[in-house]
Formats: structure tokens, sequence, C-alpha cells
């Protein structure tokens, strides 16, 4: 069961833009320049809340894999 409370805020809209890309999160982990790891594309995904400065690491590296410019706004719901 998928509940949305607290930190879990569902699905987020990343998912959809990973799926559009052809990504997987190993792609993004390789295309950062900044440290993030499989385990917070993870929680991103989910909708477990993120900090803010994960949340940038993470569309900074969406935008290097893609070559588009995302914000925080595509990316996330919160």
């Amino acid at each position: 069961m998928n509940e949305i409370t607290g930190h879990n805020l569902g699905p987020q809209p990343i998912i959809e833009l990973l799926e559009k890309h052809n990504l997987k999160s190993h792609d993004l982990v390789a295309a950062s320049t900044e440290q993030i790891t499989h385990k917070m594309l993870a929680r991103a995904c989910k909708g477990r809340k993120l900090s803010r400065r994960v949340q940038l690491k993470i569309r900074d590296a969406l935008n290097a894999a893609t070559e588009q410019t995302y914000k925080l706004a595509d990316l996330f719901t919160y």
C-alpha cells in the first residue's frame, strides 16, 4: 500500500522524465559531477522528501544526462 503521508509524497514527475529519455538511475549517477547515489535517486522517485541540496544535485545530473534544462518544479511536486 502506497500511503501519502509525512515525508512520503508519492511518485514524482522525475520518473516520467527518466522514462521519456530512456534513462536509468545509474545513468544519472554517471552523468553527475557532484556526489549523488542510487539511494538518493530511489528516494526521489518514490517521493521521499529530499533536502534542497539533494534536489539540486539530481536536477543537475538530469540536465547533464539529457542536455536539456529542467527546473526543480519539473522534477518534484513539493
